[in-house]
């Protein structure tokens, strides 16, 4: 009788043991079908916290992005080479996401001294761009540039060493795309349309993934 008991516990015992491994299987299945795009840089890399202007110069920080997919560019209001293409694209994207809550575009400025928060209002205009879901945002060059190449990984390979703040330039062509965690989630080529396209097409997958 003793032993029939002990075997009774031990298949009790290892079926519980079994449905826990199911379980724990079906869960870490369940992530990796979630995650359908790419988790870009270094394992546990985020976007830093910021603190910039937009271009109703109101002040907009990381907690105000918090949760939101954010598409992020660098561009400036002057420049006569690739922003104006680079712009017009962004546009196709604007008009694909425009009203959703959830989704929003971060123009950063190259230009700091010249793209016055009354600068990209009036650039912002030929877009029509709503200033709560596409944001023209100015601030301190230094922090604007660190944003770019270490938090938002773009122009990360280009080597600054002895460059002042004052002589720094970007000048990169390159959409990024940001989840709700801060986390790098795909690279786009803002001048190829078939980019622009799958960049739509990338932001409706991250919709369906769980903040």
């Amino acid at each position: 009788m003793k032993i029939n008991k002990i075997s009774i516990f031990l298949m009790v015992f290892f079926m519980l043991l079994g449905v826990c491994f199911l379980g724990y299987y079906y869960k870490v299945s369940k992530e990796q079908v979630k995650l359908a795009l790419p988790v870009l840089g270094n394992p546990g890399h985020t976007v830093a916290p910021f603190s910039f202007t937009n271009q109703l110069g109101k002040t907009i920080t990381n907690d105000d992005v918090k949760g939101k997919i954010c598409i992020v560019e660098y561009f400036f209001a002057t420049c006569k080479g690739i922003c104006p293409k680079m712009n017009e694209n962004m546009n196709t994207v604007y008009k694909a996401i425009k009203g959703n809550k959830r989704v929003l575009i971060l123009s950063h400025t190259v230009d700091p001294y010249k793209d016055t928060a009354a600068a990209l209002n009036a650039y912002s205009k030929r877009f029509d761009a709503d200033p709560e879901q596409w944001m023209f945002l100015t601030g301190d060059k230094k922090q604007l540039y660190d944003m770019a190449r270490y938090s938002y990984l773009i122009n990360a390979k280009e080597d600054t060493t002895g460059v002042s703040v004052a002589e720094d330039f970007i000048h990169d062509n390159h959409f990024m795309l940001v989840d709700g965690g801060g986390h790098i989630r795909g690279e786009y080529d803002g001048l190829v349309v078939a980019d622009i396209n799958k960049l739509i097409s990338d932001i409706n997958e991250l919709m369906k993934e769980k903040n």
